[in-house]
Formats: C-alpha cells, sequence, structure tokens
C-alpha cells in the first residue's frame, strides 16, 4: 500500500495547465454551435468518438458498454474499503479537506468519484479515452486544436447545466492553481474557451506531448457558477458541486468518507457507463496501523480488502469468518506493469551525491533472505524503472537503443553502454559478506572512511541515514538492511511519524531516504517528466522523491513524449532505464504480478476484470441474496 501514480480509469489522469482565458460569449448558443460545426467541418476537422495516444482505438463508435461489464448488473448496497492507493494530496492515514486537487492540506479519498471528465478509459486499453461529458471530438488537421463537443444533457447534481465554459473554467483553473503535477501536466495546454454551450476548444502548443489531448480530457469538471463564491485554491470540508455518479455523502474527518449514488446521474445511460457504479454507497475507512485495520477487517467493520503484506497473506486469514466461508479471497490478475517501489535515497543531500555511494547501500540489502524469512516467498525483485513492460532495458544495449544513446556518449557513464545494472543475486544468509566487502570497497573508492566502528564521510561527518515512514509496516524488512548497514559503520534508523509530519515533509523533500511506489504504463508519457525530469526535482510536493536531475534524461523524455510510434517509445523508455539504473538513486523492493484480494461475501463480480484493472468498484456489484446468507452485520 504505497502512492501510486497509476491513472484511473475513471479520470484517466489527474494532471493540468495553462493562463485563464475568458469564453467567447454568444447571443444564440445554438446558432453558434451550428455555425462552428459547419466551419470545422469545411476546415478537414476529423470527428472522433475517442482518443488514443497512437490512435489505436479498440472499440467502434456504436459500442453499447465495455465488455468486461454486467450490462445487467444490479444497483444497490455499499461496498467499505481502507484507502490503498493515493494522487495529490491525499495521504493513506487520515484527510482533512475535501479538495484533492492542490498542493495544500490531507485530501479526501474518493473525491474523483463526484467529478466526470470530458473523457474516461477502457480498462482493456492501455491509452484510449471514449466519450462521457464529450460526446465526440473534432481534431485539426495538424492535430492542434481539439473542440470537445459536450453532451446537452450534462448536468451538475444540483440540476445545473455542465456547459463548454465550465469546461474551460476548470482546465485554466488547474492549471493556474491546482495541485503542482497537474500544472506540469497540463503545461501543453495553450487556450481553453468556451465557443459555444456545448463546443470548448482546446489549443495545444505546437512541441505539445503525444499525450497531451489525453491529459486535458481526463480532467476533473468543476461548476464555474459554484467557484464563484468558493476559493479553488484553499482546504474546505464544504462538499463541492459535482457532476459524477457519486456525491459527498456522510463523514468523519480523518476517520472515514462515504459516496453516495446519484440515482438520477444524467450520464448513467452511457456506453461507457453502462453496468458500473453499481453500489448505492462507497465508504473509505482510515486506519493508523495496518494491525488494527486487518482486525477492523476481520470483525466485519469494512467488507473489502486489499492485502499488501506476505506475512498476513498466508498466515492471517485463519479466522472463523475465512474457514466457513463468509469472507472468501481471490487472486485478481493485473497485466498493467507491476509499478515500481524501492527505498529512494534523497540525491539532494550531499551525502548521496556519488553514485558509488548509493550503490553501495544497494549491496546492504538482501532480498533474497527478505523474501524467503519475511515474505514466504511470494514476490521476485524489481530491478527496472520500468518493470514487467516492454520498456524495460535488458542486457547490453540493442542497435536501436544505441542509436538513441550515442548522440549524448560523453554526458552519460560508460555504464550505460555495458550490461544494465541489475542487483546481484545474494547468497540468502542475510549478511553476504562478498557483497558487503563490494560495497564497503565502493565506500572506499568514494572517499569514506573507518574510524573505529563508523564510516565517515569524505566531508568528514559520521554516515548517518535515516529511513522515514508513516507506519511501521516494512520494519520488518528495513531492519536486517540497517542492519549490514551498521556492519559497514554507517549509524542507520527507522523512524516512523505522523501521516501529517510525513506528507510535509515529503513535500519539502525534507529526509534521507523514503519508501514509494509508482507505475508508468503500458505508454509512459507525462507521468516520465513528473517522476524522472529535472523540474519536478525543485517542484514541492513532486513525484521526483530521488531529485533526479540529468540533462540527456530531460531529453530523451521529451523525445518520448512526441514519438509517433510504440516501437520508438519503447527504445527510449529503455534507454532511460539504462540511464537511471547506472545513477543508482534507489534500492529496488519487490514486485507480483497480481493483486491478493479478501472480502466478506457480499459481492458478485462479471466473469472478467478489465486487462489493466480490476475494477472493483466499477464494476462489482452488491449481491442481497448473499449478504442474507451470510447475515453480515457490517458497522
Amino acid at each position: 500500500m504505497r502512492d501510486s501514480l497509476a491513472f484511473s480509469r475513471r479520470s484517466f489522469v489527474q494532471y493540468s495547465a495553462c493562463g485563464l482565458i475568458a469564453p467567447r460569449l454568444f447571443t444564440s448558443p445554438a446558432l453558434a454551435a451550428e455555425a462552428l460545426a459547419a466551419e470545422a467541418l469545411a476546415s478537414g476537422e476529423n470527428e472522433v468518438h475517442g482518443l488514443s495516444v497512437f490512435g489505436d482505438l479498440a472499440l467502434p463508435a456504436d459500442f453499447g458498454h465495455f465488455a468486461y461489464v454486467n450490462p445487467a448488473a444490479p444497483k444497490g448496497g455499499e461496498i467499505s474499503l481502507q484507502v490503498s492507493s493515493t494522487s495529490g494530496n491525499q495521504n493513506f492515514t487520515t484527510f482533512n479537506t475535501l479538495n484533492a486537487y492542490i498542493l495544500k492540506g490531507d485530501g479526501a479519498a474518493g473525491m474523483g468519484l463526484i467529478f466526470d471528465s470530458l473523457m474516461t478509459g477502457n480498462a482493456d486499453e492501455p491509452d484510449s479515452l471514449y466519450g462521457l461529458v464529450a460526446r465526440a471530438v473534432r481534431v485539426s488537421a495538424d492535430r492542434s486544436v481539439y473542440r470537445f463537443l459536450v453532451h446537452k444533457e450534462a448536468r451538475f447534481h444540483d440540476g445545473s447545466p455542465l456547459t463548454a465554459a465550465d469546461v474551460a473554467f476548470s482546465l485554466n483553473i488547474l492549471k493556474a492553481k491546482g495541485h503542482p503535477s497537474i500544472r506540469q501536466a497540463l503545461r501543453d495546454l495553450d487556450a481553453a474557451e468556451a465557443e459555444a454551450d456545448d463546443v470548448v476548444m482546446v489549443r495545444l502548443k505546437s512541441q505539445r506531448s503525444r499525450e497531451a489531448p489525453l491529459i486535458v480530457a481526463g480532467q476533473p469538471i468543476f461548476s464555474a457558477a459554484y467557484y464563484k463564491t468558493h476559493d479553488f485554491d484553499q482546504t474546505t470540508l464544504e462538499p463541492p458541486l459535482g457532476s459524477g455518479a457519486y456525491k459527498v455523502g456522510r463523514f468523519d474527518q480523518g476517520h472515514f468518507i462515504s459516496f453516495d449514488r446519484v440515482s438520477d446521474y444524467w450520464g448513467k445511460g452511457l456506453p461507457v457507463n453502462v453496468g458500473q457504479s453499481n453500489f448505492d454507497r462507497i465508504r473509505f475507512e482510515y486506519f493508523g496501523d495496518r494491525k488494527v485495520a486487518f482486525e477492523a477487517f476481520k470483525a466485519g467493520v469494512f467488507s473489502f480488502r486489499e492485502e499488501f503484506t506476505s506475512a498476513v497473506w498466508a498466515t492471517g486469514y485463519d479466522f472463523a469468518a475465512v474457514k466457513d466461508g463468509r469472507v472468501q479471497r481471490a487472486t485478481l490478475p493485473d497485466e498493467s506493469p507491476m509499478g515500481t517501489q524501492g527505498w529512494f535515497l534523497n540525491m539532494r543531500r550531499d551525502k548521496f551525491k556519488d553514485p558509488r555511494i548509493r550503490e553501495a547501500i544497494g549491496l546492504a540489502f538482501d532480498f533474497e533472505w527478505t523474501n524467503r524469512n519475511i515474505m514466504y516467498g511470494v514476490y521476485s525483485r524489481t530491478v527496472s524503472f520500468f518493470q514487467n513492460s516492454p520498456m524495460a532495458a535488458q542486457g547490453v544495449p540493442s542497435p536501436e537503443e544505441l542509436a538513441v544513446l550515442e548522440p549524448y556518449r560523453s554526458e552519460l557513464s560508460p555504464d550505460v553502454f555495458g550490461e544494465v545494472y541489475t542487483p546481484p543475486v545474494s547468497d540468502g544468509s542475510g549478511q553476504d559478506r562478498a557483497l558487503l566487502r563490494r560495497a564497503n570497497d565502493l565506500f572506499v573508492s568514494a572517499g569514506c572512511k573507518r574510524q573505529g566502528s563508523a564510516l565517515i564521510l569524505p566531508d568528514g561527518k559520521p554516515f548517518e541515514i535515516e529511513f522515514l515512514d508513516f507506519d511501521g509496516a516494512l520494519e520488518p524488512h528495513t531492519a536486517p538492511f540497517i542492519k549490514n548497514l551498521k556492519l559497514l559503520g554507517i549509524e542507520a534508523r527507522y523512524r516512523v511519524v505522523d501521516a501529517a509530519q510525513y506528507k510535509r515533509r515529503t513535500d519539502d523533500f525534507d529526509y534521507d531516504i523514503v519508501t514509494s511506489r509508482f507505475g508508468l504504463g503500458l505508454t509512459p508519457g507525462e507521468g516520465m517528466r513528473a517522476t524522472f525530469g529535472s523540474e519536478a526535482a525543485d517542484m514541492a510536493g513532486s513525484r521526483n522523491v530521488s531529485g533526479v536531475k540529468n540533462k540527456v534524461v530531460d531529453a530523451l523524455i521529451e523525445k518520448a513524449l512526441v514519438v509517433e510510434t510504440r516501437e520508438e517509445l519503447t527504445f527510449i523508455c529503455r534507454s532511460i532505464d539504462r540511464i537511471l539504473r547506472a545513477m543508482h538513486p534507489w534500492v529496488p523492493m519487490w514486485n507480483k504480478p497480481n493483486h491478493l484480494v479478501a472480502y466478506w461475501d457480499l459481492f458478485s463480480r462479471p466473469e472478467r476484470s478489465g486487462r489493466y484493472e480490476i475494477g472493483v468498484l466499477n464494476s462489482w456489484w452488491y449481491d442481497e441474496e448473499k449478504a442474507k446468507r451470510i447475515n453480515f452485520a457490517g458497522r
């Protein structure tokens, strides 16, 4: 359970960009829309029902519903779950604001449920969007102008129309005042204007990224009228006005928040919504401790749990409700890249400047011992920033990768052009002496020296490291790592702080080492700039937790954002992977290619999940007969 950049299929991206532009005003919106349509067709615009990074939509314009949903799924009941992923300003253990789209505060989970976007994703495709608020989009011949045609039936929850002016307002306010990661992602938005009540024109910069139209189309849409009397960039516990399938229900700050299904939701009959949003209520529970959370699940305080602790999965599910079938367990496949998880070293700090020091630290972690003794052997070692995807580098550079890298040879470590760095396999003893000797040699070559039992940095200071976390779940995994670091003379410690302090310190990059998890998907794009870009390294609250600043990485990311084929993208990403792995900005952890879930037997689900999302909140449903059979009491 770590922070993740994995995109929600409901909003696809939670990013943003560009200056405020006043919408045009028309005395006759209907006549204006007709005139614009005629003008658009005459100018060579192409009208499409969806957008894809490489233009390869899988579904026709007349599709009835996504293939992984049950179109006849009943509505009703409640699902309750623990917070297991975050984005923006959200936090795993508490919340103090319902504004999840700015840097300030700790945003509540699930706020994306209340906002519609222009388009939404298909969980069977890695990078395609289909019409939600937008019934279609007209794309100019040079793909610099996108005119989204807004459903005239679109409504906010108070019954007011959702118009192109609201879309333009939302894009502009997000670019101007949104969370830094949103502002950065919308950097290629040049203008957003309402040309009619049902036509919003989006103009992109000439050198825009390939992903820019999808980022724009995936943004939440806010009510411009609502924010005339509310400050967008302030924290608040007043539920904002939305337009989606859910609205904010009861909540208790820092403890739980629920969302109630909108029975007269304007878009419930759209193909992208059929068979989805089936629960009458979705409730997120907050816990400051995982052990307490597990006990709460066992007691029926909440009904669905994704398990992230292998020891608990292997030994903890022996309670009565599992034995008698009232709690079910399942292993759900997911074809998405499993993401990258590791201990990330803050290279902004002098003690981590030298890559030899960073590599040496990594050699002190014995994955083989940890996996066997703590994680029951269920994990595989993560080695790549593009783990379990075609973008992961292997062996020596291919001719295609060399063609990408050669122009920058003088600026890169020679290691980039050899075998890609892979953490060595230990002897599994927990204290591999050969690896520790190698680590010591690296420290010495970097100018460190021993004084008694202490390792002294080149600047004469004792080498001290603090592992910062917001709960103690990883302490058993970190303790043997720390033990080996101490053998090398490093005074290492594991420190747990409350969630609010953790967020403040990570937003300000005030740490030595933190754990992070992110996924870049099958079509890496803007996420790379947010995670590895030099600009993000200095941006408060960014995902560039290690502070990667490398001109070649920046240049290759820019190339990756504009290539025309997936093949080109693959070779560029493999090249980026080689450079990053040679830098040693992290100590990679582990991964598994599935989701381990447990749930009280209250639910039914479609025959299969989407290929790239298990879709519990989207496509599962409450089963009254099952609920009666187990007599589930709940809270």
